[in-house]
């Protein structure tokens, strides 16, 4: 193989770098550069600060030294555009420019913050950042859903600080955690959390973790999306954020039920140390029956105290015995007392349970009832009496009335008559357009009813009097008693034995003799007493 002979010269990697060091430092040894800072996490341990310029199409490392930045009058943030003054340089190392920061003057906040500062505020009007939305994480999940890379150190170092605290069963839900399908991974994983079915073949978490690595805004900007934000806002099961380090903010923080700053205080977070919760459990255990055993001690104590003040039991029946035995020795004189004293009360009653008084009270009774039905016959007599004297002179002068009525109206209509057909009256009524023949007609029918309402009430009157008359109180079963002068009898103690007297009933009459004594006269009763009857109608 021939072997190609060239007279170029021959530089090593340190001579090419110093030598393009060299050429960017004296071609651009003073520069204005203008553009947004991103991935800046304060100045580092040494002092300097590292962070990135961007614009839409190129960005380039930036430092500040530790000197440079003490003097600066206006800081560095992340996400604002500036304008930075400085030199360009190379870092040999690892073959990169980068532009050595002396002073920052503010040029206005960057397009990606300016934007997230616009959906913070949208969202926040919604109200999916409000507090009261936000629920409390359950104290002892028993099962984790965890939402990030599987790749990552973020999942090792969650599981490992649970598997410190609190060993709990962790679903990992696989998703890339920055890029474009990051937001949509996301949202899937939180509705697919949710979609679980309690006791189902996967259990459904109790709490989910959605966890990330620190990064520049750029890096976590799946994290702000919208869709995102709307996913953890509407989970119905609660959320940490732990998206990014300390300093890292997203909306997600927001929206979330807790925001931890790393993920390894979200895993400290979701779970308590199950060392200390045995722990508080043996404590409170032990402090419970060492309770309950000063309890019981102190029961018992007061117990001893209690029994020592009361009598002995003997003592408590030995006096309820011997009242008993006196008063078993005394029932038997008291039986054998109350028994005379009834058998001496049932002698004093015997002499009033004979036959003669009992015949005695019988008859004293029939003559009551006697009496109350004489009364009663009284009462009804003079109620006829007085129906009779009332409607009597009336059913007299009824005929009389009626009749000259009817002779007064034949009168009058007689008087009218001749009048009403003669000659003259036609040729008025003709003359007259033939008015008064209707009038006559009128008056005609007129008469008519008169006379008809008349006989009505006739008739009426009649019916009244004979429903008032003293026949239809006969014919309910009552009499009316007559004495030799033929006056109507009100009062028994008016006859006599042997005196004669009139019954008549409904139908046909008796006569009759009074016999045995005269009854005595009884004080009338009061009202109260329910009297005897003095009408029937």
């Amino acid at each position: 193989m021939s072997q190609v002979l060239t007279n170029a010269a021959e530089f090593t990697v340190s001579e090419i770098a110093q030598a393009v060091k060299r050429t960017v430092e004296d071609e651009f040894g003073h520069v204005r550069v203008r553009g947004e800072i991103s991935g800046f996490r304060g100045q580092h341990s040494s002092g300097h600060a590292y962070f990135t310029l961007k614009d839409d199409s190129a960005s380039i490392d930036a430092v500040v030294w530790k000197g440079s930045y003490a003097r600066l009058a206006f800081k560095p943030e992340e996400g604002l555009e500036v304008i930075a003054t400085g030199r360009l340089t190379t870092f040999p190392r690892s073959s990169k420019y980068q532009i050595v920061i002396e002073n920052i003057e503010p040029a206005g906040a960057g397009a990606l913050m300016a934007l997230l500062e616009e959906r913070r505020k949208k969202l926040l009007a919604e109200g999916l950042f409000a507090r009261e939305r936000k629920r409390a994480l359950p104290y002892l999940p028993r099962v984790i859903g965890v939402v990030t890379s599987p790749t990552g150190a973020v999942i090792r170092d969650i599981l490992h600080r649970l598997e410190d605290r609190f060993p709990s069963h962790v679903l990992v839900w696989p998703v890339r955690v920055q890029g474009e399908t990051c937001a949509p991974e996301v949202v899937n994983a939180i509705d697919g959390f949710n979609a679980l079915l309690p006791g189902g073949a996967i259990p459904r978490p109790d709490l989910i973790i959605v966890a990330r690595g620190g990064g520049s805004i750029e890096d976590l900007w799946g994290f702000n999306e919208e869709s995102v934000v709307r996913a953890v806002a509407g989970s119905a099961i609660p959320v940490i954020s732990a998206v990014g380090h300390e300093t890292d903010t997203t909306l997600v923080d927001y929206a979330s039920d807790m925001r931890a700053p790393t993920p390894t205080a979200a895993a400290e977070a979701a779970v308590p140390v199950r060392a200390e919760l045995i722990a508080y459990v043996e404590d409170q255990g032990m402090r419970q029956r060492q309770a309950a055993r000063r309890t019981l001690a102190s029961l018992r104590d007061r117990l001893r105290a209690a029994a020592a003040g009361l009598p002995r039991p003997a003592d408590l029946a030995a006096t309820q015995r011997q009242t008993l035995d006196m008063t078993a020795s005394r029932l038997t004189g008291a039986l054998r007392h109350f028994v005379q004293g009834r058998r001496l009360g049932y002698s004093g009653l015997e002499a009033k349970l004979q036959p003669r008084l009992v015949r005695q009270r019988h008859a004293e009774l029939r003559e009551r009832l006697a009496n109350l039905d004489r009364h009663a016959i009284a009462g009804l007599n003079k109620t006829v009496d007085r129906s009779r004297l009332k409607f009597d002179p009336i059913l007299r002068q009824l005929p009389l009335a009626a009749t000259t009525s009817m002779e007064r109206k034949q009168t009058i209509l007689a008087r009218l008559s001749p009048r009403l057909s003669a000659q003259p009256l036609r040729a008025e009524l003709r003359h007259a357009g033939g008015l008064l023949v209707p009038l006559a007609a009128r008056l005609a029918a007129s008469a008519r009813h008169a006379m008809s309402q008349r006989r009505g009430q006739i008739e009426q009157l009649g019916k009244l009097i004979e429903t008032l008359g003293y026949r239809n109180v006969l014919a309910r079963g009552y009499a009316i008693v007559q004495d030799e002068r033929g006056e109507v009898v009100t009062d028994a103690s008016r006859l006599m034995p042997g005196d004669s007297l009139q019954i008549t009933f409904a139908q046909g009459e008796v006569t009759a003799n009074v016999a045995g004594a005269p009854p005595r006269r009884k004080p009338p009763k009061s009202p109260s007493g329910g009297g005897t009857q003095e009408s029937l109608f």
